[in-house]
């Protein structure tokens, strides 16, 4: 979180402090006018600037989240680069403009003054509202790059607090800061910030569709360096540096950083125009000698502070009793309005306008058709919908329980589903609907499937992205080539298990340690088809967890238990019966598999469960029972969903082009790091292992796991195919 952090405190220093900066000389100027009675219309300025900004990040917020997955990265791409903008033209203000502050303020307040109330609400509100509304957008663009809005949230939060301190220290002219050489400073840090937010919008838009080179990738260092790492988190949330960069990103990010970077600093180095001799500009609140009258004390600028006090006008145009120039009490003059109902107003009118942007924008499921289900009639009542989010009333009027697909007729690819809908229940079913095909299809639990009349949806429109649908023949050739692989793992087990248990028999437990790893290793690469090995799972790999007795409980077999007894001193003889029953189980599970029920959708799940599995046993150290191989047993493991990738790779190829090249990265950037911690047999024990290099294995096995959760969801066999 707190490396997303930084980004945020930085603009909300910087922000926080020019608009301080703003309201102070607002403040001072009316006050030194004597015009103190007026400082509500100045608060009230600022109110309506707050609440302008709240409110148009509520906009941002709620829109986005209303869009489709592309469109959001167009959108979330489109802002992060009108924010760069926006904060680059900021850096080169204040730059430009530091030193004049003061007097342009002034001038407006003076007009101001002559002109009535609420040309100064408005001239406060113009003053503070910029950089509120630069803040809510470098904010948001921020947290969409940081994917979580803790962080940024509470970066801002901490700079906009430090910044109301050092705002009320220059005022009270308790702090002296050199504000030019803050503003140049901090101008050229959010310079390389903003670089980063400008590299992330482009790959956003690239992701969008907007900009073309998705997938031209400058370099990908995923397989080197470690996502999950503290170094690899600090570079991306601080400065949106990350492992893998395209070729627009990196043109981008180096063409900005050279060229805005350049022209900032070489208008810093610039000399400015010489002060008079007569009257030299100071540049600290140290520097500026204190005024010995009312009409000498000089207004601050933003480089110089000076405490206000009330002059002798300003004190004589307010009367001891409260009672205005008028003659009435200040007040209480007949027909004036409540002071509290413009502040109320100027922030409430921006939260009612921001509310409606949202309730209009936001697109929502049409009024909604009610479609019959029936074993005999599927989509009775369905005409063609409009484009957009719709929701449809699904009505089974059948006898049996059905599953109903929204359909592409021509492929067959599904656009929404409900499973399981009852006979006389009605469930809504909503889904994206843009210009193409569409029509109905009802499989009834023990009936044949029924399909309704198509209709045409006329138009564009972003619609969601349909599922081809896997059928079970679809999966009958990579669940033939998985069971072979098996086939051949098994006969190699019954070998290695017969080899491993002559090794114990004949008393060499030194030859009997490296058969057992070689033995286990093939075992923990067949994990894709753990669901079928039934009892024989327990016998080959079983654990001492939650047995009676632990490791000397009597059903403590298997792998584990020989590991156990071989790294922990026991007797050849006492490990004699647990090696033959485990030779026992290995040749009982290769006789009777054939014959054994292999689901076929079992595959897909086991893309994601090996691992899982790995994460949770394996990299906790929680199977070891001496040897200290976890880590062999995590490459095995990925060696095994390697292997059920490759079956499975044809139909995931066709339904999602970009997952495999991003599973392969993952992968091999996983097994960079395993091979790292091996020589020959010899691996690292988990618990040895140091925390950095550690959590960059868990992380990258983490984020293996993240790229293959799709998996099961597109490889889902459904009976509408």
């Amino acid at each position: 979180m707190w490396d997303d952090a930084f980004p945020s405190f930085l603009i909300g220093l910087r922000e926080g402090l020019e608009a301080g900066l703003i309201v102070s000389i607002l403040v001072a100027t009316l006050v030194r006018a004597g015009a103190g009675k007026r400082l509500p219309q100045v608060w009230t300025g600022v109110l309506a600037a707050i609440g302008l900004a709240l409110s148009f990040g509520a906009v941002l917020t709620f829109t986005a989240a209303s869009l489709s997955a592309t469109a959001q990265e167009a959108f979330g791409g489109t802002l992060s680069v009108i924010a760069v903008a926006f904060v680059t033209a900021m850096v080169f203000w204040m730059r430009r403009s530091a030193r004049n502050l003061s007097g342009e303020i002034k001038e407006k307040v003076t007009g101001a003054l002559a002109m009535g109330s609420g040309v100064l609400v408005v001239t406060s509100f113009l003053a503070v509202g910029r950089e509120g509304l630069e803040t809510a957008l470098f904010l948001w663009t921020t947290a969409q790059a940081a994917g979580e809005s803790a962080g940024p949230l509470t970066g801002a939060g901490i700079g906009l607090v430090l910044a109301a301190g050092l705002c009320w220290g220059l005022y009270r002219r308790v702090l002296r800061i050199n504000l030019t050489k803050f503003f140049t400073r901090t101008g050229a840090v959010l310079i390389v910030i903003a670089a980063g937010v400008l590299g992330y919008g482009l790959r956003d838009l690239q992701e969008g569709g907007v900009l073309p080179g998705s997938t031209a990738y400058a370099f990908d260092l995923g397989g080197s360096i470690d996502a999950g790492s503290w170094y690899s988190t600090l570079l991306q949330g601080v400065l949106n540096i990350t492992p893998t960069m395209t070729w627009l990103q990196v043109t981008g990010y180096a063409a900005y950083l050279a060229v805005v970077m350049t022209l900032f600093t070489r208008g810093v180095r610039t000399p400015a125009a010489k002060p008079s001799a007569a009257r030299p500009e100071p540049t600290t609140a140290a520097a500026r000698p204190e005024p010995t009258t009312a009409a000498a004390r000089p207004v601050p600028t933003a480089t110089t502070t000076a405490r206000p006090e009330p002059t002798a006008a300003a004190a004589g145009s307010q009367p001891a009793d409260g009672r205005s120039e008028a003659g009435g009490k200040s007040g209480r003059g007949v027909g004036r309005r409540p002071g509290w109902v413009v502040p109320v107003a100027v922030v409430a009118v921006p939260a009612v306008v921001a509310g409606l942007v949202v309730a209009l924008a936001r697109p929502k499921p049409g009024s909604g058709q009610t479609v019959a289900v029936s074993e005999t009639e599927c989509g009775k009542g369905f005409s063609a919908p409009k484009t957009g989010r719709q929701t449809f009333q699904m009505q089974n009027t059948g006898s049996k329980t059905s599953e109903v697909y929204l359909i592409d007729p021509g492929s067959n690819a599904v656009y929404g589903e409900i499973e399981g809908l009852a006979p006389g229940t009605t469930r809504s079913l909503v889904a994206t609907v843009a210009g193409g095909t569409y029509a109905w299809r009802c499989v009834p639990t023990g009936g044949k499937a029924v399909t309704s009349r198509p209709v045409t949806v006329s138009g564009h429109g972003s619609g969601a992205k349909a599922v081809v649908p896997v059928s079970e023949n679809d999966l009958a050739g990579p669940l033939k080539a998985y069971k072979a692989y098996v086939g051949q793992g098994l006969a190699t087990l019954v070998a290695q298990t017969r080899a491993l248990d002559a090794d114990i028999a004949g008393g060499h437990l030194d030859r009997a340690r490296g058969d057992w790893l070689t033995a286990h290793l093939t075992y923990s690469s067949l994990g894709a088809a753990y669901g079928t090995f039934e009892d024989f799972d327990q016998k080959i790999n079983g654990r001492a967890d939650g047995l009676p007795g632990g490791v000397a409980d009597q059903g403590f077999a298997g792998f584990h238990r020989i590991e156990y007894g071989l790294w922990h001193g026991q007797s050849a003889a006492r490990l004699k019966a647990p090696a033959q029953a485990l030779a026992d189980a290995a040749a009982g599970l290769q006789k009777a598999f054939p014959t054994q029920d292999f689901d076929p959708g079992d595959l897909p799940l086991r893309a994601h469960e090996i691992l899982e599995n790995t994460l949770q046993f394996e990299l906790t150290a929680d199977t070891d029972e001496g040897s200290g191989t976890n880590l062999a047993t995590a490459d095995a493991n990925l060696a095994g969903t390697r292997e059920l990738l490759t079956v499975l790779r044809p139909l995931l190829t066709t339904r999602a082009p970009k997952l495999l090249p991003a599973v392969d990265a993952d992968i091999a950037r996983l097994q960079g790091l395993l091979d790292a911690e091996h020589r020959g047999t010899v691996w690292t024990p988990v618990e040895k292992l140091d925390t950095g290099t550690r959590q960059r294995i868990s992380g990258a096995t983490g984020q293996l796991l993240e790229d293959l959760a799709p998996v099961p969801d597109l490889l889902e066999i459904r009976k509408s195919a």
